[in-house]
C-alpha cells in the first residue's frame, strides 16, 4: 500500500507541475521555486510531516521534499544553537544532496561538451 500512496502522492505533485507549466506563463524556474518555498512553508508548519508518513518517497522526493528538509534543518538547529541555526540548518540538513548535486554537475561537464546550436 506504501508504493501506491508514493506513486499517487508523487504522481499528483507532477502533474500539478505539468498544468503549471501548460496553462500558466510561469516558468520553469518560477514552478520549482515555488515548490520548494512550498515545501519550507509546509515543513515549517508541520504538515508535510504527515504526507511524508503516508507517502514515503513520494513526498520525500519531488522539490517540496527538498523544502520540507530544509525547514527541518532549520527547526532543528535553531533547538541546538538558537538565532544562529536560522543561517546553519538549512545547509546542515541538506549537505548530502547538495553535495551530491554539486558533484554530479562536475562530472557532467567533465565528461560533456556544451555545443552552440545556430
Amino acid at each position: 500500500m506504501t508504493f501506491l500512496y508514493a506513486f499517487l502522492v508523487g504522481g499528483l505533485l507532477c502533474a500539478i507541475g505539468q498544468l503549471l507549466i501548460d496553462f500558466t506563463k510561469l516558468t520553469p524556474a518560477r514552478i520549482l521555486t515555488a515548490y520548494v518555498v512550498a515545501g519550507v512553508v509546509l515543513g515549517g508548519l508541520g504538515i508535510y510531516d504527515n504526507i511524508r508518513d503516508i507517502a514515503g518517497c513520494g513526498a520525500t522526493v519531488p522539490l517540496t521534499g527538498f523544502g520540507a528538509l530544509m525547514a527541518d534543518g532549520v527547526r532543528n538547529e535553531i533547538a541546538d544553537k538558537g538565532f544562529l541555526g536560522i543561517f546553519t540548518g538549512g545547509l546542515t540538513a541538506g549537505a548530502g544532496g547538495i553535495a551530491a548535486a554539486m558533484l554530479f554537475a562536475f562530472m557532467a561537464a567533465l565528461f560533456f561538451r556544451s555545443s552552440a546550436r545556430s
